[in-house]
């Protein structure tokens, strides 16, 4: 999986902005840190679609470019955001686990008017942008 450095400000009274330095005009916002990582990761996805991807630098690199070296003396700091690219193209996939767990799965998915499938690769989706679902 593909990351990219987002930088984040946060000034008072503000919400949490994230820029790519890598992926320029790229940029998003959240009222709350638990939704920034989300968030990035949506506007990463938007921004990019169909776009040659850019190339991402690692950590390293990225802290050594001038102006996230100006960004982060002002207090902004350093987010990795994962890109996930969806293709619109589904793939089967055959996965094992414990019968009592599928029972649970199929039986929360009914009730949410969703297939299987469906709900694992919302809940998929959701932990690998960091957006976990609360507990019901």
């Amino acid at each position: 999986m593909r990351y990219y450095i987002g930088v984040v400000h946060k000034d008072t009274d503000s919400a949490f902005g994230i820029h790519f330095p890598d992926v320029p005009g790229c940029f998003s916002a959240a009222d709350e840190m638990d939704d920034l990582l989300s968030n990035a990761s949506e506007a990463l996805s938007l921004h990019l679609e169909g776009e040659p991807l850019p190339e991402a630098r690692p950590l390293e690199a990225v802290r050594e470019d001038e102006e996230v070296k100006k960004d982060l003396a002002t207090g902004a700091f350093l987010l990795a955001v994962p890109l996930i690219s969806l293709t619109g193209r589904t793939t089967k996939a055959n996965i094992t686990m414990d019968a009592g767990l599928l029972a649970a799965i199929d039986q929360i998915a009914k009730s949410r008017g969703l297939t299987r499938s469906a709900f694992l690769a919302d809940l998929a989706r959701r932990e690998i942008e960091g957006k976990h679902a609360s507990a019901a």
